[in-house]
């Protein structure tokens, strides 16, 4: 089976690198690890804030360099795993870059981490989780992280 495995720098990409090591057998599985690395232009203008265009393309590059090595680490860690793994990094919209990475690449499922937004932030910046699961033309598996001791107990103090 061919997994497509997207991840950020997230407690719940963690979670998910987690579940394919784990859940599925290395010699039945190939692992694609993908980020897509968005643009710092879909967050801002130059009018907004001007002293950065000159620094944009370093960091740009900077963040390209990240993404890689965040991509290079969690697939020496399946490849140690004893699964066959390959890496991508592309830049753009991560929902439509994830969806039209496994069509291409012709993935049987998608794992991706859930980051749990709700409200203002998941309606400003949108679930990347829910759209690909929507639209992916294969199965999609979503994770969530493990909720921590604090959030936990905020989450029971506030029923």
């Amino acid at each position: 089976m061919k997994i497509l495995l997207a991840i950020d720098d997230s407690r719940s990409s963690q979670a998910a690198l987690h579940v394919v090591a784990s859940e599925f057998q290395p010699k039945r599985n190939e692992i694609r690890v993908l980020h897509v690395v968005e643009q710092i232009s879909a967050y801002l203008t130059a009018s907004m804030v001007p002293h950065l265009v000159d620094q944009a393309a370093r960091i740009e590059k900077d963040r390209q360099e990240q993404a890689k090595r965040m991509v290079q680490h969690a697939a020496l860690g399946l490849r140690k795993a004893g699964f066959r793994t390959s890496e991508a990094v592309e830049t753009g919209d991560p929902k439509e870059k994830i969806l039209d990475h496994a069509e291409k690449w012709r993935a049987d499922l998608i794992v991706l981490g859930s980051h749990g937004w709700k409200g203002f932030n998941r309606f400003l910046l949108g679930s990347v989780s829910e759209a690909v699961s929507r639209h992916a033309k294969c199965s999609v598996q979503i994770v969530r992280a493990p909720l921590g001791r604090k959030q936990a107990k905020a989450g029971r103090s506030s029923r």
